[in-house]
């Protein structure tokens, strides 16, 4: 991963990549599976766009509030805690789902076969001194 400087920056970098190559990045996240999760800021009601790496596992969607490592939970995770209806882009796909917060035990199982995929993330995790939560984005009909 890159050293990070402005991490709006490089996220808005990410995001203009992603929609311009039909869900594609390059760079640091080239091999890993990214969607864009846009959500309902908590306190400012505004749209918030994030890239995120992602698994998928058994046809579902899975999202972890990582924070690329950070001490605290990220304010993505934040707004959807307090507006779990937000929108997602994989690929050239864009749909509309609920955000639902999974329990310790299956974020744990979850993040283990997230780290079977990218083994890279197991240097991040051994970092964290949290639980990293773990998000099903499950989509709407």
């Amino acid at each position: 991963m890159p050293e990070i400087h402005d991490v709006k920056e490089l996220d808005r970098q990410v995001i203009e990549e992603f929609r311009a190559n039909g869900g594609k990045v390059g760079g640091y996240l080239a091999d890993a599976p990214v969607l864009l999760l846009t959500t309902t800021g908590a306190k400012s009601g505004q749209q918030r766009t994030t890239p995120l790496v992602y698994l998928s596992e058994g046809g579902q969607i899975y999202i972890f509030a990582g924070n690329r490592g950070a001490p605290t939970n990220p304010a993505w995770y934040h707004n959807l805690l307090a507006h779990p209806d937000v929108t997602v882009e994989v690929g050239s796909e864009k749909f509309a789902a609920r955000a639902v917060v999974l329990d310790s035990a299956e974020a744990e199982r979850l993040g283990r076969i997230q780290i079977q995929k990218i083994p890279s993330l197991a240097e991040l995790l051994e970092k964290m001194t949290r639980q990293v939560p773990a998000i099903l984005l499950e989509r709407k009909p």
